[in-house]
């Protein structure tokens, strides 16, 4: 069976109604991002960095898988599909999607300040106070800037599998994410779904520069 490998991006989740990760200003939200996504804006305001992932979490709440979600789970009826999403949302799950490794976290998940590895469920607000067992603050399961990738291992070895790899949605800047095109084998056939493709150079890369949900139609998976 053949292995078709995703990486997407926020391009993936647009079309569901969720913004993009930053604006071409640098801002999130209106936040500078470091003020919310790093641990020296949590350690200096971790109220506000709480209510911004709180909106977040809302938000999601709010919306569904759009047609792309659902197109790339459709697939697994005749493939073998692996998920690496830069996305800290479920939308490829709420679409059914079966495997599905989330690299910089998943907003929809809390940790203990104290034991990384102490991550629960969580779809409410968090708030100042709510706590792990051991009596420590909670904070978002988010893979803030500075901090290590844990999941990249795993979708390195992912991508070395992969007979079609398929890259929707993302700008190609944010490492590791962006380097994983790297370690796909030469015999791969290698798709970028953007409307607005960054530049990227590999000898087996077909750009299409469409929305996801439409370019997914355009490739010939058999």
């Amino acid at each position: 069976m053949k292995h078709l490998v995703v990486l997407s991006g926020a391009g993936m989740s647009a079309e569901s109604g969720l913004k993009t990760f930053r604006d071409s200003n640098g801002l999130w939200e209106g936040h500078d991002v470091m003020s919310v996504a790093s641990p020296q804006g949590f350690k200096s305001n971790p109220e506000l960095v709480l209510e911004f992932y709180n909106q977040r979490r809302r938000q999601l709440l709010e919306v569904k898988p759009n047609s792309g979600h659902q197109y790339l789970a459709d697939l697994e009826r005749d493939f073998k599909v692996s998920i690496v999403t830069q996305n800290v949302d479920d939308l490829h799950e709420r679409a059914g999607s079966k495997s599905v490794l989330h690299l910089h976290g998943e907003l929809f998940k809390v940790r203990s300040t104290y034991d990384s590895s102490d991550v629960k469920e969580w779809k409410n607000d968090l708030n100042i106070g709510d706590l792990c067992s051991k009596g420590h603050q909670l904070r978002p399961d988010i893979v803030w800037f500075g901090e290590e990738v844990p999941a990249i291992a795993r979708a390195i070895s992912i991508c070395e599998k992969a007979d079609v790899l398929i890259i929707i949605g993302t700008s190609m800047q944010v490492y590791p994410a962006a380097n994983l095109i790297n370690y796909a084998e030469p015999r791969t056939e290698i798709y970028y779904i953007d409307p607005n493709p960054a530049t990227v150079h590999h000898p087996k890369l077909t750009v299409i520069a469409e929305k996801a949900s439409s370019g997914l139609k355009k490739i010939n998976f058999k």
